[in-house]
C-alpha cells in the first residue's frame, strides 16, 4: 500500500463519510452567515426615508456589514484547527474583561458625579468614549493573558486548565517503535487491555517520514507502523485517538513524548530501551513491550533444557512426573527410577488440553559415579614377556 494512502487513512476518523461532509457543511454555513448578515444590513435601507442620503442609509450599512463578514470568515479560514480549550478560554477572558470594564465604568461615573460633570453633554461623550476604550483594553489584555499563559493556568474547570483530566485508567501513549512492533495491536484485540490509547500527531509524522525514506529498511518500518495504526483505528473494540498538539519545531520525538507523558499523566508504551531509560530518569511511567513479551513467553519450548525434580512415577512404564514452577505437569521419559531426584530434562513437546497444558520431556542419562567408573573400566593386558627375555633372566 502506498505511503500516501496510509497517512490519509491515519489522519481521518474511522467514519470517513462524516469527515468528507464536514467541509461542505462548513462552507454552506459560511454562505448562510453572509446571507443573514446582508439581510440584517438591508433593514436601514427598508426603513430609510424617501429623501435620505444614499451614502448614510444605503452604502455605509452594506459596506460595514461586508467588512465584518469578510473579517470573520477570513479569521475562521485562517484557523482551521480550533481547540475547544482555546475557545472556552477566550470566552471566559472576554467575560472577565467585560466585568472589569463594568467595574471601571461605575468608578468613572462616581468620579463624574463627584466633579459635577453629569449635566455636561460634551463631558458625557468623552466619559462614554473613555468607558469604551477602557473596556476594550481590559478585554484585550484578558484574552492576551489567557492565550499566552494557557500552559501555566491551573483552574478547576478542565478546559480552562487547557489539559484533559485523567479519570480512571491512565491512557497509554504509543511511540513509533511500539506501532512498528505490532504486538500492541494483537494485545489490544485480546480484550485484556481496556485503557485508551493515544498517538501524538508528531509520532504519525515520524512514521510518514520513515515511509518516504530512500532506505528500504526504514521505508518498510514506516509503512508497517502506519498499517498497524490503521488496523487499530478500524477496530471498534480499541479506543485509540490521534492527539493534535502544538510541538516546538526541531524538538526530538523522545523528549516530546516524555514531556507529554509528564504533563498529562500518561504511560509511554515503547520497545526502545533508550527511551525507556530516559523516561525512567524523568520519572515518566513506561511500559516496555519486550518485558511483557518475556513474561508471557512460553516457559517450556521444545529443545529447551531445565532441571526438574521427579515427584512420582507416571502411568506408562518408564515415565516420571515433574512440575514446572507455574504448576504445569511434565511427563518425563526414562525417569521412573529417579523419583525425588533432580534431573536434567530436554523438552520434546507441549500439548494444550481442556485441562491445561501438558509438557513432554526426556531425561538425560544418569552420569556414572567415580566409583563405578573406576571398577567398570576394561582391563588392558600386554602380550607378556618374550621367551628370549626369560632365558636372559635365567
Amino acid at each position: 500500500m502506498p505511503e500516501h494512502d496510509s497517512i490519509h487513512a491515519v489522519g481521518n476518523a474511522p467514519d470517513s463519510g462524516d469527515a468528507d461532509a464536514a467541509p461542505f457543511l462548513l462552507t454552506a454555513f459560511r454562505i448562510l452567515y453572509a446571507g443573514l448578515m446582508l439581510a440584517a444590513a438591508s433593514i436601514p435601507i427598508i426603513n430609510a426615508p424617501s429623501a435620505a442620503d444614499p451614502l448614510i442609509y444605503y452604502f455605509m450599512p452594506i459596506a460595514a456589514t461586508l467588512a465584518v463578514v469578510v473579517i470573520v470568515v477570513l479569521l475562521d479560514i485562517r484557523t482551521p484547527r480550533k481547540r475547544i480549550s482555546n475557545v472556552v478560554g477566550i470566552y471566559l477572558a472576554v467575560v472577565a474583561g467585560l466585568f472589569a470594564s463594568l467595574a471601571v465604568g461605575v468608578l468613572i461615573d462616581l468620579i463624574a458625579e463627584a466633579w459635577d460633570m453629569s449635566g455636561d453633554e460634551e463631558a458625557l461623550k468623552y466619559l462614554t468614549l473613555l468607558k469604551l476604550t477602557v473596556g476594550l483594553t481590559l478585554t484585550y489584555i484578558a484574552v492576551s493573558v489567557v492565550l499566552s499563559t494557557r500552559d501555566s493556568i491551573r483552574l478547576v474547570i478542565p478546559y480552562v486548565e487547557f489539559s484533559k483530566q485523567v479519570r480512571g485508567l491512565r491512557p497509554m501513549l504509543l511511540d513509533t517503535s511500539s506501532l512498528i512492533d505490532g504486538r500492541m495491536n494483537a494485545f489490544a484485540q485480546t480484550g485484556f487491555m481496556d485503557a485508551p490509547l493515544i498517538v501524538p500527531q508528531f509520532v504519525v509524522t515520524e512514521l510518514h517520514t520513515l515511509a518516504d525514506s530512500a532506505d528500504r529498511t526504514k521505508r518498510d518500518r514506516g509503512r508497517r507502523g502506519l498499517d498497524n495504526l490503521r488496523l487499530m483505528q478500524n477496530d471498534p473494540d480499541i479506543n485509540i485517538d490521534i492527539e493534535q498538539m502544538h510541538t516546538p519545531p526541531g524538538a526530538p520525538v523522545d523528549s516530546m513524548l516524555v514531556d507529554l507523558a509528564l504533563e498529562k499523566n500518561l504511560r509511554i508504551v515503547t520497545t526502545d530501551a533508550n527511551l525507556a531509560k530516559v523516561a525512567d530518569i524523568s520519572d515518566a511511567p513506561t511500559l516496555n513491550l519486550h518485558d511483557l513479551g518475556g513474561l508471557l513467553r512460553d516457559a517450556a519450548v521444545p529443545g529447551e533444557t531445565m532441571w526438574l525434580t521427579i515427584v512420582r512415577a507416571g502411568e506408562s512404564e518408564g515415565q516420571g512426573i515433574g512440575y514446572l514452577p507455574d504448576g504445569t505437569m511434565v511427563v518425563i521419559e526414562d525417569a521412573a527410577e529417579r523419583i525425588d531426584e533432580e534431573v536434567l530434562v530436554t523438552i520434546t513437546n507441549a500439548v494444550q488440553t481442556s485441562a491445561g497444558r501438558l509438557v513432554f520431556a526426556k531425561a538425560s542419562p544418569e552420569p556414572p559415579s567415580i566409583r563405578n567408573a573406576a571398577t567398570k573400566q576394561e582391563r588392558h593386558t600386554g602380550p607378556g614377556p618374550k621367551e628370549s627375555d626369560t632365558d636372559r633372566s635365567q
